[in-house]
């Protein structure tokens, strides 16, 4: 393995993260707070971005297989929403009033973000063999929540006023540096990267493509182990997703947390979180993959009651850091196996439709957790306690699914 290229790749998914943070976590409280923009229209754009994603995603995914040329698709994603996400920040700080035009480009931002991935995550194939991707997939993971957390100390002088550029001040300071930073710091894989075989020049046949991506998805989920996997990761990512989405309000209702205690937590859950998935794929890289996302949804079945029951603050603090390792040894090890069990042929196909899963699992959880949050009893927060429990069943469900996944990866099982 190339140690350099490795921490080029990793080195992006640190660049992306301080991005991502910047408009993902600052841009909706500039919208919804700031602007008095409703919080329905601001999830619009969330799904808007995931239904652009959705038209044209699989479709380049399959063109990125067939012509092997991840570098050009992410070297022309990364552009582009370096652009747009520029748009965003500038409309954001110079003409606030244009608020609404602001959220377009956002929502076509975030498009594009999301497409970005497709290639960034087929790289992992060319990186490492399949006994070493846990561990490289780890490290990726590991450049992500830096990133996050390098993003919030970054924009934190930013949106608290001790440093103003230009324009509106307060939270949209912080769009535009973020932005900044996540095109420098791209700079590295975009220039050194190559694909591992020459380009095949085929034509984009962008409605052949269109035609048959059903066909395609059914081929896919029928001649490998993908669409197995992916039910599992539909249901139990549907639950970790659902509680790190109501955490910080979880910890508010039910024991008081106020948003200085709430802030050191999450720092603390983004700091485990990159110790857990450096852990997690070494380990997986050991005793295999799939061995060790069953520990890993073991792991959930028994935080999810913790965290229900638990009445102490102290031990609240004990269970979130065990949920940052869990968190960062989820992701890590989907990922490899997204690459284990897809077909030589359709990686980018694959991951594209691994970052959909991951957009579209938050559907039954969320309804789940709000239908509880209502209409079971309040009394000692037992409706918040009861939400968290009843994340377990979601765990449960994708356990037993992801029980029949083979041990080993697609090209070991047909011994390549």
């Amino acid at each position: 393995m190339n140690k350099k290229k490795i921490f080029v790749w990793a080195l992006y998914d640190f660049a992306n993260s301080i991005v991502m943070i910047a408009f993902f976590l600052y841009f909706s409280q500039w919208l919804v707070i700031d602007r008095g923009i409703s919080d329905f229209w601001f999830n619009l754009t969330l799904t808007a971005a995931s239904l652009l994603f959705l038209l044209v995603g699989p479709v380049l995914g399959s063109i990125a297989d067939k012509t092997n040329n991840k570098i050009k698709g992410i070297r022309i994603t990364t552009i582009t929403v370096t652009i747009l996400y520029l748009i965003t920040g500038s409309i954001a700080t110079f003409f606030p009033n244009y608020d609404i035009l602001a959220a377009i480009f956002f929502t076509l931002s975030t498009a594009v973000y999301l497409l970005s991935f497709t290639y960034y995550n087929a790289f992992l194939k060319d990186l490492a063999p399949p006994k070493k991707r846990g561990a490289v997939s780890g490290w990726g993971l590991f450049g992500n929540y830096l990133g996050q957390i390098a993003a919030i100390l970054i924009a934190l002088p930013f949106v608290t006023g001790a440093i103003h550029l230009w324009g509106a001040a307060g939270r949209a300071q912080a769009f535009i540096p973020a932005t900044i930073i996540f095109f420098l710091l791209s700079l590295p894989l975009l220039f050194t990267f190559k694909d591992a075989a020459p380009d095949k020049i085929i034509p984009a046949n962008f409605a052949a493509e269109y035609r048959n991506i059903w066909s395609s998805f059914k081929n896919l989920c029928r001649n490998s182990y993908i669409g197995r996997f992916f039910l599992a990761y539909f249901f139990f990512n549907d639950a970790v997703l659902t509680a790190a989405n109501n955490f910080p309000i979880y910890m508010e209702r039910v024991f008081g947390a106020d948003d200085t205690f709430k802030s050191y937590v999450m720092l603390g859950i983004l700091i485990t979180s990159a110790i857990g998935s450096l852990l997690s794929g070494w380990v997986a890289d050991r005793i295999g993959h799939k061995k060790t996302l069953m520990i890993i949804l073991g792991g959930w079945i028994v935080i999810f009651p913790l965290l229900a029951f638990t009445s102490s603050l102290t031990i609240l603090v004990v269970i979130t850091v065990i949920m940052g390792l869990w968190f960062g040894s989820a992701w890590t090890v989907t990922r490899a196996m997204v690459i284990d069990f897809a077909p030589d042929h359709q990686v980018g196909q694959s991951l594209s439709y691994f970052t959909l899963m991951e957009r579209f699992a938050t559907l039954v959880g969320p309804l789940t957790w709000g239908l509880i949050v209502v209409y079971a009893p309040q009394t000692h927060s037992f409706n918040y306690r009861g939400a968290a429990f009843a994340m377990v069943l979601f765990i449960i469900i994708g356990l037993l699914i992801a029980q029949k996944l083979p041990g080993k990866s697609l090209s070991e099982s047909k011994g390549l």
